[in-house]
């Protein structure tokens, strides 16, 4: 069996697993859609808080947050590499700025926060029911991405692991990251326009963040929002624009999940900062949020599918959420209830839009809230640690 359940043991009953167990999706009422236009915001903002209590009739379709006046707190976007910001603009290299627990405060508050929360919810409404086989636009600066995230999946064979008496953490991995450093700026140099350059090496440090820790050769949940940050900011360039939504998503996006998983595999890496069985995956995250928006009014498929092997089988090509849950499987062995104990209880959420929606809430306070995470997040002058001015 691909998924194997517990003999005999119903959803309800396999450690009370209900939608009673996780708050972040109980009681999320269905609100009609308020989704901001994004011709002249991109990405649209969501509020500071990640357990923000909606008003009626004031939410976002899907999400369930404030909608309103926070819309004004995400910085416009560039509709193109020609409304980029100009080159007299001081990039600077990011850094830290999150030490201990209490600057936890500025993170929340920050413009980069704002930014980065509305570039994920953004996404999440540009592929609410589409197929990966949907058909998008693919522009040049998408054809150039995934060529770059190709070069990456090639070094990976040329960089075989080595023999050690450890099983986990193959030392391999650290060559194969220090051709990573040592290249970064000129892979995203094949990416950035001339008139841009001086944007490489801020934006190259989030790719540098993205695969992993070379001296832990661990990968979690904080890698993975590292990546998002790097294309967040080729889109606060004008490098990627509006109409790359999907493509982001499902071309790039989707390209890079499938080389973390190999250099996952390949190196042993181990799961960063991971809560085990109580963890919603050891990996990932964001695919669970996108997998599940595409998932959204689909005419047969329910949560409660995702634990089937058939249902899995026949359907993880089309949709994010159903290949994390494949990759799951083949990576771990037991009952899915067991090793996966979060993921099952989600499968009792009735429809996919609550699951969306608790998944959001839930990435809002088990990665975004968590000091260990952001700690290790990097600020500069496209993801700001200042707080988000207002537009007044």
């Amino acid at each position: 069996m691909l998924i194997k359940l517990r003999g005999g043991a119903s959803r309800s009953g396999w450690r009370g697993a209900s939608a009673c167990c996780l708050p972040q999706f109980g009681g999320l009422s269905e609100q009609p859609s308020l989704m901001p236009s994004l011709e002249w915001l991109w990405p649209h903002t969501v509020p500071q808080g990640p357990f923000d209590q909606p008003r009626e009739g004031d939410q976002l379709d899907g999400v369930g947050e404030v909608a309103g006046e926070e819309m004004a707190q995400a910085e416009p976007w560039p509709d193109s590499s020609e409304d980029a910001p100009p080159t007299t603009q001081n990039f600077i290299i990011p850094k830290k700025e999150i030490h201990t627990v209490p600057d936890m405060g500025k993170w929340k508050r920050s413009q980069a926060y704002a930014d980065y929360i509305g570039f994920i919810l953004t996404l999440n409404e540009g592929v609410k029911g589409k197929k990966l086989s949907f058909e998008y636009k693919v522009s040049e600066a998408i054809e150039k991405l995934v060529a770059l995230l190709n070069t990456l999946d090639r070094w990976i064979d040329e960089t075989p692991p080595v023999d050690q008496p450890s099983r986990f953490g193959n030392k391999a991995y650290r060559t194969w990251y220090a051709k990573l450093d040592q290249e970064a700026e000129n892979l995203v140099a094949t990416v950035v326009p001339t008139n841009l350059a001086a944007a490489v090496p801020e934006v190259a440090v989030y790719l540098k963040e993205s695969v992993g820790n070379s001296t832990r050769i661990d990968y979690g949940t904080g890698h993975e929002a590292a990546f998002a940050a790097f294309l967040c900011c080729l889109c606060k360039i004008g490098v990627l624009r509006v109409d790359d939504q999907i493509a982001i998503v499902f071309k790039v996006f989707n390209r890079y999940l499938e080389v973390m998983r190999k250099l996952q595999k390949t190196y042993r890496m181990e799961p960063a900062g991971s809560q085990g069985v109580w963890g919603l995956d050891d990996f990932q995250f964001l695919p669970f949020i996108w997998g599940s928006s595409q998932l959204i009014d689909h005419p047969y498929l329910e949560p409660r599918h995702f634990v089937d092997e058939k249902a899995v089988n026949e359907n993880h090509k089309d949709y994010m959420f159903l290949e994390c849950i494949l990759f799951i499987t083949e990576m771990k062995t037991g009952p899915f209830a067991e090793h996966s104990n979060q993921l099952w209880n989600i499968s009792a959420v009735p429809s996919w839009s609550k699951v969306n929606q608790g998944l959001i809430r839930m990435y809002k306070a088990e990665c975004l809230e968590k000091f260990p995470v952001i700690q290790h997040f990097k600020f500069g002058s496209l993801l700001p640690i200042h707080p988000v001015m207002s537009s007044c």
